[in-house]
């Protein structure tokens, strides 16, 4: 695919966070970026980047990925070097960690001297470095403009970090309606993100100050969903310098080749998905990020079992546990359950799949509405209730109840969610019908392909 702009290619180093659900939007824009021939350093460390997916055959001499060796820190296990390798209560190590990669980076920088870097919101110490290089800096934010404004404008009109109260009400600056807040279970865990950490400094104090230096700031995002919040954006934080790059959906022609090589469990997976019903299945997946609890899991299986809908469930290795999740599938009743690797995209555009159980992450909910599938939403983490509550804005998906207290949830809540959305009639129609209309946007490649032509366009005028 040819650049639509004029000139010759660019050198654009990306630099994201060390978590697979910032390093894949990434890698996705990188993979964007060389279809159109320009050439792209990928900045991460070395067991990222050997987890990394396979890189298409054509686009992988234009794709130079850059290995940054982590420094030991203490109460980081040796061998971790993503949030996926790690409890919650230990990523503080790693966000350390991180900021060991300073000289390196340094170097990267004077021996290569990019066109361009684009950066994750939390090397707040990388723009300084690549000014002084003459390097300009734009930061991509795979958060919708939403969140990320929710997150900003909560400590922006504050001395002191937010309470978890004033994170369930939404910013009193919006200027149209909206639900985008956090039910008082997510805020409490939410908080830490404005609170100082091992690494000496707040998330958001990181986000701010990459923000406040960058020449430009793009969003994984578009103007038919988010309109108003980019504009918004834009206004109160950018002085209008917002880029949205589209939502980089895989390709069509990338999603037959998308899977792993055919194996025993995908064989089991598709063969199960053969046998049911059209429409029939909801597809469970609660995001590389996230781990349940024993009494949320339980909980889980028990709503999907008294649902009576059959089932899908991807069940991954508990975070930090060193284990590698063994693969495998076990048969119930009226669902499977495989453990590992499974082929998402295949899943999804599955005949018979219906709905998908998700966490609200950002890739999921995009990959949800690109094949114009309704969720079941359980959002748990990080920015995933605000998602959550789009989608119900939208009418796209029905949310798990849960206590509003400490965000506990029985079976009954999740088949409850379940049937709604996939059983009972005319709420399912609804929902069906909102996430097909969606679909047109999220699953429309030659809309996202021109986002990023103007992204190029955007970074040739200010670079």
């Amino acid at each position: 695919m040819a650049d639509h702009g004029n000139g010759a290619s660019l050198h654009i180093a990306v630099f994201p966070w060390l978590a697979f659900g910032h390093m894949l939007p990434f890698l996705r824009l990188s993979k964007s970026l060389a279809k159109r021939r320009h050439r792209v350093s990928f900045l991460s460390t070395p067991r990222n980047i050997a987890r990394l997916p396979k890189l298409p055959p054509d686009l992988a001499p234009l794709i130079d990925l850059v290995p940054l060796p982590l420094p030991p820190v203490e109460h980081l296990p040796p061998d971790a070097e993503s949030t996926n390798d790690l409890l919650r209560d230990q990523v503080q190590y790693l966000m350390k960690a991180l900021d060991g990669l300073q000289s390196p980076f340094e170097c990267f920088l004077r021996s290569t001297k990019p066109d361009w870097v684009i950066l994750d919101f939390w090397q707040h110490w990388a723009p300084a470095i690549a000014a002084e290089l003459n390097v300009p800096c734009a930061s991509f934010c795979i958060l919708r403009a939403s969140s990320l404004f929710f997150f900003l404008e909560k400590s922006s009109r504050m001395t002191s970090p937010p309470t978890p109260e004033e994170l369930t009400e939404p910013p009193e600056s919006v200027p149209f309606p909206t639900t985008i807040a956090f039910r008082l279970h997510e805020a409490k865990g939410v908080i830490r993100l404005y609170r100082d950490n091992a690494s000496g400094i707040s998330i958001m104090q990181r986000t701010t100050s990459v923000l406040k230096s960058s020449n430009l700031v793009a969003f994984r995002s578009c103007f038919e969903l988010e309109s108003s919040w980019l504009s918004l954006f834009a206004a109160r934080f950018c002085a209008g310098d917002v880029v949205p790059v589209g939502l980089l959906p895989t390709p069509a022609d990338e999603l037959a080749s998308h899977a792993e090589p055919e194996s025993s469990s995908t064989t089991t997976i598709l063969r199960w998905l053969s046998e049911q019903l059209p429409r029939s299945v909801v597809y469970v997946a609660i995001g590389s990020e996230v781990t349940l609890s024993a009494e949320q899991e339980r909980e889980l299986a028990s709503g999907l079992e008294l649902s009576a809908a059959p089932f899908l469930w991807a069940v991954r290795k508990p975070s930090g546990s060193g284990t590698s999740g063994g693969g495998g599938a076990r048969r119930h009743c009226h669902g499977l359950v495989i453990e590992g690797w499974v082929p998402q995209l295949e899943i999804l555009q599955h005949n018979s799949v219906g709905a998908f159980l998700t966490h609200c992450g950002s890739s999921s909910v995009n990959e949800s509405l690109q094949f114009g599938l309704p969720m079941v939403m359980l959002p748990l983490i990080a920015d995933t209730g605000l998602i959550a509550r789009w989608c119900a804005e939208m009418k796209v998906g029905e949310e798990v109840a849960r206590n509003e207290a400490d965000g506990s949830f029985t079976g009954e809540d999740v088949a409850m969610a379940i049937r709604k959305v996939v059983m009972v009639e005319e709420e399912a129609r609804e929902f069906r019908s909102n996430a097909e209309k969606l679909q047109e946007v999220f699953a429309d490649t030659k809309l996202h392909e021109s986002y990023v032509d103007n992204f190029i366009q955007r970074l040739r005028s200010k670079g």
